[in-house]
């Protein structure tokens, strides 16, 4: 069984920056793809940002010039770096791993950017 453990999450004003981890725990498993996902009140879930065990990188087009999203593939861990927020980043985020089996998410951490 793989479990996700997030952190990084806070407060901080328009213009902050806020860095975001995501570490995989289990054994037996190799991950091909993680990847961030948010979802703000009232609002569906929606892609941030992923990447490959490869390194190829993906984002959603908000986020691209702001946001960095890099792997220790030694370390099953993913990381989230976030520049100049603006308050429509807030949002739960959420980490995912993709396996063979499956879909795995994380707990979620806030991030709430005040104006």
């Amino acid at each position: 069984q793989v479990q996700l453990v997030e952190s990084g999450g806070g407060l901080v004003q328009a213009g902050g920056s806020l860095r975001l981890s995501c570490a995989a725990f289990g054994s037996g498993f190799r991950a091909n793809v993680m990847g961030w996902y948010r979802q703000a009140p009232g609002k569906q879930r929606e892609f941030v940002a992923s990447i490959t065990s490869g390194g190829m990188t993906n984002y959603q087009d908000s986020v691209k010039g702001r946001f960095t999203i890099s792997g220790d593939n030694a370390k099953n861990t993913v990381y989230l770096q976030m520049n100049n927020l603006k308050p429509e980043d807030t949002a739960v985020y959420y980490c995912k791993i993709v396996l063979p089996i499956g879909d795995v998410w994380g707990q979620g951490t806030q991030v709430t950017v005040s104006s």
